[in-house]
């Protein structure tokens, strides 16, 4: 390639890239990065609440678990005195 083609190959790169800039490339490669990083934290906010339901939930489950067993062994309290105290029929 002679030295006056790459002379031409460079004005036309150097004039493309100051079309793009001119229709606003440099605009749009800012909404885009502003885009991204707000999706980005955005996602990062929704995946730690779903991580902070999940903790949340396993407590309340945890705790209605207790609370069963404690009616369970009630009821077993209440059947064995009943059997031991009740009424012979």
């Amino acid at each position: 390639m002679s030295s006056s083609s790459r002379a031409w190959v460079v004005a036309v790169t150097v004039g493309a890239v100051e079309a793009l800039k001119d229709q606003g490339i440099c605009r749009w490669n800012y909404t885009l990065r502003s885009l991204h990083q707000h999706a980005k934290n955005h996602l990062r906010s929704v995946s730690q609440a779903r991580m902070l339901s999940s903790q949340s939930s396993a407590a309340v489950w945890n705790q209605l678990r207790e609370e069963k067993a404690k009616q369970s062994e009630e009821s077993l309290r209440t059947v064995m005195y009943l059997s031991c105290w009740g009424p012979n029929n």
